[in-house]
Formats: C-alpha cells, structure tokens, sequence
C-alpha cells in the first residue's frame, strides 16, 4: 500500500492537498526521494543575526519583511549567495499583535490594498515567493484574499505559500481558484526555541515528506534554530532526505500531482 497524493482540478489548477491511502496496480515507485523546504520568516529586523542565518548550507529560502531596516541590503546579499527569496507580507491577525510596516489590514479598501502591495513589492528585490507575516485574520476573508490573489496573478512569476496560521485560512484555496502555484506549511520548527524541540519538528517534518513526499516548514533566524539547522542539514543526504528551495517543492508537487491524474485517467 502506497499513501499517494490524488489531484484534483480546483478552478483549473491542480490541487495535491488531499492524500488516500491505495495501492495502484503496477504503479512504479517514484525516482525522486522525498523532499523538504525550509523558509526563515522574519529576515531584515537584525543585520548580524540575519547575516548568520544567510550563511546556512544548502537551498533554504528566506522571507523578508518589507520596510524593516537591513531588508533591502540583506536581500541582496542572499541573491549573491544563490539563495532564494520571498516577501513576508505582513497581515492583520485575529490578535493585538500589530504585523509591523506595510500590513495589508481588514479595514481597507481595494484601492489601498493594491496601493500598499504595490509598495510591499517594491521594498524587496529578487522575491520570487510570498507568503502572509501573522495574518490569522485576514487569510480567513475571502474578499481581500481575492484582491491579493489577482494581482499575484498579474505578475506571472509568483508563488504563494500559506503560511497557515490560522485553521481557517482560505488563502490557498484562492490561489488555486486564481491558479497561482502554492504550497501551505505543515510545520512551525520553532515555536519553542529549546533546541530538543526544534529538532524534534525538523524531525516531523522529514517523516511527513516520507509519507507524502514533500513536507515544508517555516522557521526563524534565532539563533537556536540556525545553530540546530547548521548541524543537522548535513546529515538530510544520510537519511534520504532532499532539501529543495521552496519554488522546486512547488514544482516537485505539481509534477508529483500531474502524474498521479495521468495514472487516474488511463
């Protein structure tokens, strides 16, 4: 028995969200192992802290904050070290805790939701991705979500990742009615910054990408997450584990999905 992503066609996109457990006649094992991506959210506060976390092995992707001090200039160091880059896009969450500059909030209007994107775009070079900074509110409306999603789509070369704070989110299903490649995070590495812990969910994560072959966390600069991740990085090739930028994983998804609905259809 083989636990298997089966694809469905969501507003023309290809959805690989649901998994079922079958055993498909004469079905070749996959070639690829199974692979995991890693972002560090919350880049561009703290210039040295933010400089170590650049200097990681291996293909992490790093999510910047937009209007933070040091975001523009480290930014542009991770695109010389061939690292890739996303927007963390701040949005209003459920709680007080305020998002910080350039959140994208309830109250306003399409008109300054496309004003302050705009800017939110232009305060970071080189991203490729995006995904939502807090945002336990506003990924749970589908109004604004809608308004985020089109003009991602106009852009042609953007993915969204949901970062999924929030139970309730309908943000990739917007994606996948606006057939925006995305992927949502199945694991938070550092919740609790003890290092036991945080290995313990990069741990949960590797077991997920063996179940369903790919499995992406969301982690942070601190220091006790760059130090667990500089020692534990390099040991992914002994357990069969390949860590992928987060573009990759998406692609690795849809090819995942796309083979499996061939299979379906014959």
């Amino acid at each position: 028995m083989h636990v298997l992503l089966l694809a469905m066609v969501v507003g023309g996109w290809i959805s690989t969200t649901a998994v079922f457990a079958v055993t498909p006649p004469d079905q070749p094992a996959h070639n690829h192992q199974p692979a995991i991506g890693i972002i560090i959210d919350d880049m561009g506060n703290l210039a040295q802290r933010d400089k170590r976390a650049l200097q990681l092995p291996g293909p992490i992707t790093f999510a910047f904050l937009p209007h933070t001090p040091h975001a523009r200039d480290l930014a542009e160091l991770a695109h010389r070290l061939n690292k890739e880059i996303m927007l963390h896009l701040p949005m209003q969450p459920m709680e007080n805790d305020k998002p910080g500059p350039g959140a994208l909030t309830l109250h306003m209007t399409a008109r300054q939701f496309v004003q302050q994107l705009t800017l939110d775009f232009a305060a970071i070079p080189h991203f490729i991705g995006i995904n939502n900074h807090m945002g336990s509110l506003l990924t749970q409306h589908p109004g604004h979500m809608q308004w985020l999603m089109t003009e991602l789509s106009k852009r042609k070369d953007l993915y969204f990742v949901d970062s999924y704070t929030s139970k309730n989110s309908i943000a990739q299903q917007l994606a996948n009615e606006n057939r925006i490649p995305n992927i949502r995070r199945d694991v938070f590495l550092d919740h609790d910054r003890n290092p036991d812990t945080i290995r313990f969910h990069l741990q949960r994560l590797i077991a997920k990408a063996r179940q369903n072959g790919t499995a992406l966390a969301i982690g942070h600069p601190f220091p006790e997450t760059i130090a667990v991740l500089k020692e534990e990085l390099p040991k992914l090739r002994a357990q069969g584990v390949t860590l992928l930028p987060v573009s990759q994983l998406i692609h690795r998804n849809l090819e995942r999905s796309t083979s499996w609905q061939a299979y379906l259809s014959r």
